[in-house]
Order: structure tokens, then sequence, then C-alpha cells
């Protein structure tokens, strides 16, 4: 009897492959506020288990407190502003408020549900256009449409570099993916025996039989390609 594959355990939800978010210091949000202008000031600059963005700390006027990815250029002591533009200071406001042509970053879904796009390292969005909707262009060209009321982060994501320095040792590796409940390291199904997977055994790492997933086959089975458009090398 043949053991279930990694697509399926992962399938399963166990905590293996689950993001141990309890871990998390603290909760990116946005202040329920209506009253624009709101000055605020940066308390702490601070690292959370599974983020790779640093996170700014900032207390506003009314006492209230928020945390988001500290964009490039904040410092421990600077000042923000909460509802309002400013090209000195750091700004949190809605798209309606921004002109076009800013580079924008922890922006919301739809007014009110909190930062969804462009909240790694180096993340960031450009404010195209506003008409109907504000239209922002993330860094692969892709666009979509927002709401004016949506709010959002001037700058960009700081630690944008962080990738170009090698993890040297696999035991960095390893703890950088458990933070995020992700298996690691991962085995090749064509490395495995036959009754580990079924692109397993075999004469050689190749797979031997065809990638394309049969109609019948049942869920959780890693078949490479479903339903394919086209096979074969492009020409």
């Amino acid at each position: 009897m043949g053991k279930r594959i990694i697509t399926q355990r992962r399938g399963r939800g166990t905590s293996t492959y689950r993001a141990h978010s309890h871990r998390k210091r603290y909760r990116i949000n946005y202040p329920n506020i209506n009253q624009a202008g709101i000055n605020g000031t940066i308390m702490a600059i601070e690292h959370d288990c599974g983020r790779e963005a640093p996170l700014a700390l900032i207390r506003l006027e009314d006492r209230s407190h928020i945390c988001i990815p500290a964009p490039e250029g904040v410092r421990v002591g600077g000042s923000v502003v909460y509802g309002g533009f400013s090209p000195d200071l750091l700004s949190i406001t809605e798209l309606g408020s921004i002109p076009e042509g800013t580079l924008i970053c922890n922006i919301e879904k739809s007014p009110g549900s909190g930062g969804s796009f462009c909240r790694t390292p180096g993340a960031f969005a450009r404010l195209l256009s506003k008409t109907d909707n504000a239209i922002i262009q993330f860094s692969s060209k892709k666009q979509k449409k927002l709401n004016f009321k949506c709010r959002a982060v001037i700058g960009i994501v700081a630690g944008g570099g962080k990738l170009e320095k090698p993890l040297v040792k696999a035991g960095k590796r390893h703890h950088i993916m458990r933070s995020r409940g992700k298996l690691y390291p991962l085995t090749s199904g064509v490395a495995m025996n036959a009754v580990d997977h079924p692109f397993g055994s075999g004469r050689g790492r190749h797979i031997g039989k065809s990638k394309i997933a049969p109609r019948n086959a049942p869920p959780g089975r890693n078949v490479g390609l479903i339903r394919p458009r086209r096979t074969g090398k492009r020409k």
C-alpha cells in the first residue's frame, strides 16, 4: 500500500503545513478613524516572526496604536500624517487623496479591510490614474481597479535587498521556512521510490509517463500538468 504524497498531506492542514500565526507579536492594522490630518510618532521599528519586512509601531495623537510595514527612510521618532498627504512625512491616506504617479504600499483591497497588497520587502505599486476608480499598477505590470476610499502608505516597503544576501547554511533556510509553516527540505517526486510518489522509481531521474492528468484522477494526486493547452517544446 502506497503512502500519502506531500500534496495530499499538505491539503490535510496539519501543523506541519500550517503557518504559525500565533507566534506573531503584532497585527498589521489601520485604525477606524474618520478624522483626517491626525499626526503620529513612530515609537519603534520591530522584527516579527514569520514576516520579512520590518514593522513600524506608530502612536497617534488620540493615543491609538497602529502597526504597518515600515517604508524606506523612516526612523524611530519620525512623524506620521494619518488621513492626509505630505511629501516630507510618512503619510497614510486614501487613494483619492494621493497624487497620480506616487509609489504606494500596504494597500487595502476594499475600504476598511486592512492592508492586502504590497507588504513584502521592496514591494510597491504605482497610482496610475483616478477616473471612476483608482487604477494602480504593481511591479509585475499588472493593473487593478480599487475604490477611492481604500487606504495606503506612501513609499516602498523597507528590506528590499534581503534576497541579495545569501543564506549560506541550510539551517538558516530551515528556520525561515518553519516560521511560515512550510516543509523544508523538499524532495522531488522523481527521486522517490514508486511507493512514495507516482513519479518515483525508474532508471534515472525521469518520470517515465505522461504528466498530464487523466480525467478520472482522484483529488490530491500530483500529476504535474492539469489539462494543458499544448505540450512539447515551442518552436
